[in-house]
């Protein structure tokens, strides 16, 4: 059981890291945002992938990084649609 709590924050944390590079919001997020997005965009990505017939999140293996991936980038698109893209730098 604590093998497998593990093995998802470190699965969440390469996830979230990977799609927040592709989002490029990785400055944005700490390590523990990365960890959360990961682990959500896992759930999401295996959801959308059973839509459309696939087997989603299986094991730590190639098939389910992306499609964990591909959950944690929709899940970044959809916060930065409803969040905005802020920009929290002081104009000069």
């Amino acid at each position: 059981m604590v093998m497998n709590i593990l093995m998802w924050i470190l699965f969440g944390a390469l996830v979230g890291w990977i799609a927040s590079l592709i989002m490029k919001t990785d400055a944005e997020q700490g390590a523990v945002g990365n960890i959360i997005v990961g682990i959500v965009g896992a759930f999401l990505g295996g959801a959308v992938a059973r839509i459309f017939g696939g087997s989603g999140v299986t094991g730590f293996n190639l098939g389910s990084l992306l499609v964990a991936i591909l959950g944690a980038v929709i899940l970044l698109f959809f916060l930065r649609m409803f969040t905005g893209n802020r920009d929290h730098t002081v104009p000069r």
